[in-house]
């Protein structure tokens, strides 16, 4: 899936995506040109801008 499809699916915004995808954070990812390649069944990871490492939903 691409960016978008993937902030949607997570509900966080397409750039919270893409800074997951450059920083390494999605196992599975490519990149093709300018766009990012999520595989359809990963999960959002774990948001560690908080102290407890929640997801922010």
């Amino acid at each position: 899936m691409s960016c978008p499809e993937a902030a949607k699916k997570w509900g966080i915004s397409e750039r919270r995506v893409q800074r997951l995808c450059e920083d390494g954070r999605i196992p599975g990812i490519s990149k093709i040109g300018y766009m990012w390649l999520i595989p359809k069944d990963s999960q959002k990871p774990m948001d560690m801008r908080t102290k407890r490492g929640k997801n922010l939903k």
